[in-house]
């Protein structure tokens, strides 16, 4: 009997220090682009799983949908546009994020195209272009515009829906449009528009970064460096294992080299190459503050709003 009741205790002890090691369940919304891919690749490589997590991503075909989702509290850590994130500041100032990660810089990645038979960003001044408002597109189509001394009053700013931009490319309700792969795909393979403009032209302006709700970021700051330590591990075994790349299409259902074509207009930095970015006063800083300025500019946000805290403390716990 005393056996039996010690085996007993041993089993409890056992089982108690399972539930101590279960992973730590961490959810994270997913939209169409590739360099938001890579958390999606450590899920189904089970990277994840090593680390203590357990990734859920969740696909989002509309971007704008997971700001919305952000600012209400619903997820607290998703991957945004330095726009998008400050976006957020001047309307949430209490869910103001900490960016904790670049994910990527869009280097050719953001587009404006217009119609074939206009050709330029000139011609189209008074048409009709498309911005969908909670995205890049502003951003992006006012820095195309600027390069040829025009502005958005120089243009009829029309809101439409990511997915919905290509169509109306091709049928001609309207002119041109702000937008990225794979939303930007189809009508420019069909020869129906033309790339006027891409993030290519302004290297260093447009990144995208990982960012958490300031409660979640001062409660979980072990689970983040975990999290940031399996980003750059996704990224390593996307390196050496052809299958990544294909793990990475399906979920956006285009091909692997469709996908690898896409990725060549971004960069990705790895964790020891953006510490600096990311310190004080570094070059992230500098973006998040000209990102303002020019949304002020543009009076897509009014008065005072704080800017998103930088941080190095997750990559700092994942580089040891």
């Amino acid at each position: 009997m005393l056996q039996r009741l010690k085996l007993t205790a041993l089993a409890a002890i056992a089982i108690g220090l399972m539930g101590c090691h279960t992973a730590t369940r961490v959810t994270i919304p997913v939209a169409s682009w590739p360099g938001f891919e890579y958390f999606h690749l450590a899920q189904a490589k089970q990277l994840d799983r090593k680390a203590g997590l357990e990734l859920n991503t969740l696909s989002f075909p509309d971007p704008p949908d997971i700001v919305k989702a952000f600012e209400e509290g619903r997820f607290p850590i998703a991957q945004l546009t330095t726009v998008e994130a400050v976006d957020i500041c001047s309307r949430q100032p209490k869910r103001c994020p900490v960016v904790v990660l670049i994910l990527d810089e869009s280097r050719g990645g953001d587009k404006v195209a217009v119609r074939r038979s206009l050709g330029t960003i000139p011609a189209l001044r008074g048409k009709r272009v498309a911005v969908t408002p909670s995205t890049l597109g502003p951003f992006v189509l006012s820095r195309a515009l600027a390069r040829h001394g025009m502005s958005l009053a120089d243009v009829r700013i029309v809101a439409v829906p990511l997915a919905d931009m290509g169509s109306r490319l091709t049928n001609g309700q309207i002119d041109g449009a702000a937008f990225f792969p794979p939303f930007s795909d189809a009508v420019l393979a069909s020869g129906e528009a033309v790339t006027a403009f891409s993030s290519a032209e302004i290297p260093g302006e447009i990144f995208d970064v990982l960012v958490v709700n300031p409660q979640y970021y001062r409660t979980n700051l072990n689970v983040l460096g975990r999290l940031v330590r399996v980003w750059q591990q996704a990224h390593d075994l996307a390196d050496r294992d052809p299958e990544a790349q294909e793990i990475m299409a399906r979920r956006q259902d285009v091909s692997a080299e469709v996908f690898r074509e896409t990725e060549k207009g971004l960069i990705y930095r790895s964790l020891s190459e953006q510490r600096h970015m990311l310190l004080p006063g570094g070059q992230l800083e500098r973006n998040l503050a000209a990102v303002l300025a020019v949304q002020k500019q543009l009076g897509l946000i009014r008065g005072r709003a704080p800017l998103p805290r930088v941080s190095t403390e997750p990559l700092d716990l994942a580089l040891q």
